[in-house]
């Protein structure tokens, strides 16, 4: 099993950043892939970015390319969201997964692993 558990959420004014934090523990070996999701109320749970945990391959979703920046400290068994230029539309409670399959994937069925979400709240 691997347990993930997300920080670093927050309110903050439209065009600011926060950083998000996902700390990974237990059977880390077998993961392959890490992601960050969100989920806005009333709406389904949307890929954000994602990247192999040993290797240099990063995907973003096309609402948060240029804005968004997913890295890792593998040392540390935490990935990272810096987001810079946030809008309204942001703001959803953010989710660290992490997967187990062969390759980076975008939907969030595909993910074993959750945290319990941090929420991020983007004032206009």
């Amino acid at each position: 099993q691997v347990q993930l558990v997300e920080s670093g959420g927050g309110l903050v004014q439209a065009g600011g950043s926060l950083r998000l934090s996902c700390a990974a523990s237990g059977r880390t070996f077998s993961v392959y892939a890490m992601a960050w999701f969100r989920q806005a109320p009333g709406k389904e749970r949307e890929f954000v970015a994602a990247l192999k945990w040993n290797g240099l391959t990063k995907y973003y979703s096309d609402s948060v390319k240029d804005r968004f920046t997913i890295s890792k400290d593998n040392a540390k068994n935490a990935v990272y969201l810096q987001m810079n230029s946030l809008k309204p539309e942001d703001a959803a409670v953010y989710y660290c997964a992490a997967d187990r399959s062969d390759r980076v994937r975008t939907t969030a069925n595909d993910y074993d692993f959750w945290g319990q979400g941090t929420q991020v709240t983007v004032s206009s």
